[in-house]
């Protein structure tokens, strides 16, 4: 009688110390099924145990995770304690599909039917393939995405394994957060599958603290059996993608982003807030002033203007230092973005104006030009860089058909080979979210994101070189203006240094000559140095030269 009541009163205390503690619970009765050695206890390492704790102290739990590592069997048991020591537990687990859905009831199964009678305080009262429920009112679910999740009933803790990789979870999260408004619980857990989407999202937000999750990240070796000898014979069996994915936690190198992960990681190192923010709701960021003595180049990507469509977006690319110098990204009509084009393109130093040549973009275009905008970009330069365009000619760059391809191929280019320094994260932003995605399919941003600047920068990108032959023209013009002073008898740049190259040297002994000889002859017939140099000049520096037309005639 003494042992039988002794025996009660030490039950009693399990029951107590179980219902307390879901470590205590979980290693001292919990079973699982292991591949190799069957039905076994579980024993929790330590990266286990923190988890466990996670999920007690943190209403919002966001987990990256490497692969085996037995974080879904942590969660159903885990679930299992939630649901048998409290009552009225509403549990769902959301599964990428049917089977991993009945996988995780099956984990479920296998430890409560591993428990002694005496710690089920109440029967089972429900059982399928898909759901168990117990008679303190909880119940544990787990449904694939493909069903109606959670959208009539709130939820005390919603598990969603394997998130990243939940088809359409970006749209199903939308219905799923009404049912936490009740005061639910989360725990998303996933390996990475790209810097994109919803648990991306969350896990960076929550990093950065202004979510209110709570951030885990478990690489492969929290694991205590897995060394640097494990390391080498398991990374052989992977590409660097899969290992990515599968192992390292990383979201760039497991994505399909066009742009390399170690890239855009190279961008990242190098971002800094703007020394300044103008222009309508402080959306021109800009990181350098402008330099009379640089080249500058501005890019535009046009839009609508519609305050939820896409944004119109410019980059100012410093030719001279081979960084981006300002950049725009907002909401305003055609003809708005023209005059603010204008506005910066002036402040530039008159930069090369190259708006995209789309339905928008004619609009704004119209509006630089009745503005007497001096300097455009014409794509009749990118197989003749003498060209000199007539009253017919349209400027503006077209981004139609294969060219698409060939400036974002250009931008990958520029920025594998750290030609162009760009700070702005608004535009790293969105790198993370374009992808290729192979399959001749196109490329583009994820559902929900934005490429406009992406679009602006390509287009830059690839016409900086014409960029530098301006330039080039612009330093041969102050040849000319030398040339014409006969005291004068060596050339120099206007910022007081030699020539770049013998190019112009070799123009200011040409034209110095011309100009000593007959400056204004209109007569005279032009020599093919002093031709090809007219024809070069930018059109405010023949505005500038004024009474020497003759030798651009």
């Amino acid at each position: 009688m003494t042992s039988t009541i002794l025996d009660k009163q030490r039950q009693i205390r399990e029951i107590i110390a179980c219902g307390k503690s879901p470590k205590y619970f979980i290693n001292s009765y919990v079973k699982i099924q292991h591949p190799i050695r069957g039905t076994v206890t579980f024993t929790t390492y330590p990266f286990q145990d923190d988890v466990i704790d996670d999920l007690q102290k943190h209403r919002y739990n966001v987990i990256v995770k490497s692969r085996q590592l037995g974080i879904s069997t942590v969660a159903a048991a885990y679930a299992l304690w939630l649901a048998l020591f409290h009552r009225d537990k509403n549990i769902v687990c959301i599964a990428t599909k049917l089977a991993t859905a009945q996988n995780f009831i099956k984990k479920v199964k296998v430890a409560f039917n591993s428990l002694p009678k005496w710690l089920i305080l109440k029967p089972k009262v429900g059982d399928s393939m898909q759901h168990i429920a117990f008679g303190n009112g909880s119940s544990i679910r787990a449904l694939p995405r493909s069903e109606d999740v959670g959208r009539s009933e709130a939820v005390s803790l919603l598990i969603i394994d394997e998130a990243a990789h939940i088809e359409g979870f970006d749209a199903l999260w939308a219905a799923i957060l009404p049912t936490l408004s009740a005061g639910g619980n989360v725990c998303m857990l996933s390996s990475p599958k790209g810097a994109s989407g919803v648990f991306h999202r969350t896990y960076v937000d929550a990093v950065a603290g202004t979510n209110g999750w709570n951030p885990v990240e478990l690489m492969w070796d929290v694991h205590p059996e897995r060394d640097e000898k494990w390391y080498e014979e398991e990374k052989k069996k992977y590409s660097e993608k899969e290992w990515a994915q599968e192992y390292a936690c990383d979201f760039l190198g497991a994505g399909d982003t066009y742009i390399s992960g170690q890239d855009i990681e190279w961008l990242k190192s190098i971002s800094r807030s703007p020394a300044r923010r103008d222009g309508p709701q402080g959306q021109v960021w800009i990181w350098s002033e402008p330099q009379r003595t640089h080249s500058y180049i501005i890019s535009a990507d046009v839009a609508r203007g519609d305050s939820t469509g896409d944004y119109s977006t410019f980059h100012v690319f410093d030719n001279t230092e081979g960084e981006i110098a300002a950049e725009y990204m907002g909401h305003v009509r055609p003809d708005e973005f023209g005059k603010l084009l204008d506005t910066w393109g002036r402040f530039y130093c008159d930069a090369l104006m190259a708006p995209e040549l789309n339905t928008y973009g004619h609009h704004a275009i119209t509006v630089l030009q009745h503005r007497d905008y001096p300097n455009f970009y014409y794509p009749q330069k990118e197989k003749n860089p003498n060209f000199y365009p007539g009253p017919d000619d349209i400027p503006g760059f077209n981004n139609q058909g294969k060219k698409r391809e060939l400036i974002l191929a250009r931008m990958e280019e520029v920025i594998r080979n750290r030609l162009v320094k760009c700070y702005s994260t608004r535009f790293i932003n969105q790198l993370v979210s374009f992808v290729d995605s192979g399959r001749g399919t196109k490329i583009q941003a994820r559902k929900g994101t934005h490429d406009d600047l992406i679009i602006s920068f390509a287009i830059g990108a690839s016409i900086m070189n014409l960029g530098s032959i301006d330039e080039s023209a612009r330093l041969m013009a102050w040849a000319l203006v030398a040339a014409t002073n006969k005291t004068s008898t060596q050339y120099v740049r206007p910022d007081g240094r030699a020539p770049a190259s013998n190019a112009y040297a070799d123009a200011y002994a040409v034209l110095n000559r011309r100009a000593i000889e007959a400056p204004y002859s209109q007569t005279q017939p032009l020599s093919d140095a002093e031709r090809d140099f007219g024809a070069r000049l930018p059109e405010d520096v023949r505005r500038t030269l004024g009474g020497l037309g003759w030798l651009y005639k």
